[in-house]
């Protein structure tokens, strides 16, 4: 089965290149692996012998759609948020010529200097992106799409990466806690969400940030894409700063005239709540990744999701019984 992707990857990249070919009207590139994604798509970096340089998106269409993206790229130029623009496109294949938003994300390059600087672009970026709010545009962040979401944590991460089967009582302890974080969620105020606004998918630019891998946006809770901004997947930040930047942005956000609750306490629970129904989440992406899609080097980043998720369930006597559920399991950091 490895092998037989492998070819079909490469074959789709002969495929990508004569395309680039034609769409760049036959002048030179080098094509090279520009980022790497949890999903099907795949992104090169094509520089012509010019010094221009494009990205080059391969979305096989039996697996992915291209459609949402191009739908979200034009919200969030609207929004005045610095999106690729779209230079050519071929759905039927899975291709897209987009710009170029610079090598450098976040993630390569943030450090204690200069992160204050770069969350306070990406929250006035966020901002942006849900004050530009309309409804009827994205598809509802709603109670079946959070349960879905929710339900990967039992069935990949308990079921299939631990080797777990829940009893009675410990389904109708989950069953319990994702009540709770659902009824948290659809009670927030609702914006647009990119749902994956993270330092991975926020590029250095002018102006910065440019931000990518936004085609699963929807319109939801107005604190998800706040927390996921502060509680990374790939790296951590000591809960002074992160209390810090979140209050930096709820006084932003209240000066704008987003509706965010007045009382910066109840938004700061409403901000872990909503956090800690993404880390079970992808506590369960990450473990699917891995059985499901042969991607490994996810599963080294899962203790991380485990701390963030006991320590939001430590710091609220509701949710008590989830540190219960992880010490049964033996889910430890």
């Amino acid at each position: 089965m490895l092998e037989f992707s492998m070819i079909h990857a490469d074959s789709r990249r002969a495929a990508l290149e004569g395309w680039l070919s034609e769409r760049l009207h036959g002048a030179r590139f080098t094509l090279t692996p520009a980022s790497e994604d949890a999903s099907f798509r795949r992104y090169f970096r094509a520089r012509l012998d010019d010094g221009r340089s494009y990205i080059a998106m391969d979305a096989p269409s039996d697996k992915e759609d291209c459609r949402p993206f191009l739908h979200v790229a034009r919200l969030l130029h609207e929004a005045g948020v610095h999106a690729p623009e779209v230079h050519a496109e071929d759905l039927g294949k899975g291709f897209l010529l987009l710009s170029d938003l610079g090598e450098h994300t976040y993630l390569g390059v943030i450090d204690d200097r200069n992160a204050p600087r770069l969350f306070a672009d990406a929250t006035e970026a966020l901002i942006r992106w849900q004050r530009a709010t309309k409804q009827g545009e994205l598809p509802p962040y709603d109670e079946p799409l959070l349960r879905r979401e929710m339900q990967l944590f039992p069935d990949w991460y308990v079921a299939r990466h631990l080797g777990r089967e829940l009893n009675h009582r410990q389904r109708e302890t989950l069953e319990d806690v994702f009540a709770q974080l659902v009824r948290s969620a659809l009670a927030q105020p609702k914006v647009y969400v990119h749902r994956d606004y993270m330092p991975r998918n926020l590029t250095v630019s002018e102006p910065n940030p440019g931000v990518l891998d936004f085609q699963d946006a929807v319109i939801g809770p107005i604190t998800y894409d706040v927390v996921s901004l502060m509680r990374d997947a790939f790296l951590s930040w000591d809960e002074e700063r992160v209390l810090d930047w979140s209050a930096r942005y709820w006084e932003k956000a209240k000066r704008a005239g987003l509706p965010v609750d007045a009382d910066f306490g109840e938004f700061w629970r409403a901000f872990e709540w909503m956090g800690l129904q993404r880390h079970l989440k992808v506590l369960g992406i990450f473990a699917r990744i891995n059985y499901r899609d042969g991607k490994p080097k996810y599963l080294a980043d899962t203790p991380r999701f485990l701390k963030y998720a006991r320590d939001v369930a430590k710091r609220y006597p509701a949710l008590a019984p989830l540190i219960r559920l992880f010490d049964e399991l033996k889910c430890e950091p």
